[in-house]
């Protein structure tokens, strides 16, 4: 978990230098500058554009749609990724037995522990890194989406349900609930998983205070387009992660007879 985390912040920083040096306070055109630009954001603001213009240049239903679009087309990554995450967390008990055996700081005893963590994952079929390709692969598409729907000038423009979507919500209800989808999706993904468990992964614990409150705060004080792009996307993978878990869990009793 933590090389997972380690890495989701190296390639966080990478594509945040990468658009930092493409103009990204700058509404995107057909001139704008730089592979990001041409191969990335350019071609998603006009697919955002174009679904618009299909419903009489709602913007605000664009980017659903879009953003339902994109949900499906990363949905592969994300079961694999889900599936990956459960298998860790089913593996977790056996795993800190196996710490606690070689809880000595020697390089010998060290050397045991890695080789003995190996022939746990490899038993059990886990890959510790499974779960960081999808996360590579969905990264650049969904930070070039929200740069997408913050520098298309036409989307500023427009108003959708009760909000201008150029503006912050006025009744913060989109940041409330893209808050409370964000805690439920992090909630579902622990589902399965008993105390014991969840303490010995303090970073699953933490992701599910602190994502939240990020997002809804950023929700507060960004445009209602971004916020909207949260609530769909986070709905989706509440909707995605029931679907997904809830056969894993299903198996899971199948194999130990139904037991508690």
């Amino acid at each position: 978990m933590r090389k997972k985390v380690l890495l989701l912040m190296a390639l966080t920083l990478v594509l945040g230098l990468l658009s930092g040096c493409t103009q990204v306070n700058q509404d995107i055109t057909a001139e704008s500058d730089g592979f990001w630009n041409n191969w990335f954001v350019w071609p998603l603001s006009q697919l955002i554009t174009y679904v618009a213009n299909m419903f009489n240049e709602n913007y605000g239903l664009s980017i659903v749609l879009v953003t339902i679009l994109i949900r499906l087309v990363l949905l592969p990554l994300n079961i694999k990724q889900l599936k990956s995450s459960k298998a860790m967390q089913d593996i977790q008990p056996e795993l800190q037995k196996v710490r606690e055996k070689y809880s000595s700081k020697d390089a010998n005893t060290q050397q045991k522990l890695q080789q003995e963590t190996m022939e746990l994952f490899q038993k059990n079929g886990v890959n510790p890194l499974a779960g960081c390709l999808p996360l590579i692969v969905q990264m650049p598409i969904l930070i070039a989406f929200y740069q997408a729907i913050m520098r298309t000038a036409e989307i500023k423009e427009h108003s959708f349900l009760w909000f201008q979507l150029g503006e912050s919500d006025p009744f913060y209800i989109l940041p409330i609930v893209a808050a409370g989808a964000t805690f439920l999706q992090q909630k579902l993904m622990m589902s399965g998983t008993n105390t014991s468990q969840n303490a010995m992964m303090p970073q699953m614990t933490m992701m599910l205070y602190m994502m939240p409150i990020m997002i809804g705060v950023v929700a507060i004080f960004f445009p209602s387009a971004l916020a909207l792009y949260w609530v769909v996307g986070n709905i989706f993978m509440v909707a995605q992660t029931i679907f997904i878990r809830k056969p894993m869990m299903k198996d899971k009793d199948a194999e130990t007879g139904g037991t508690k």
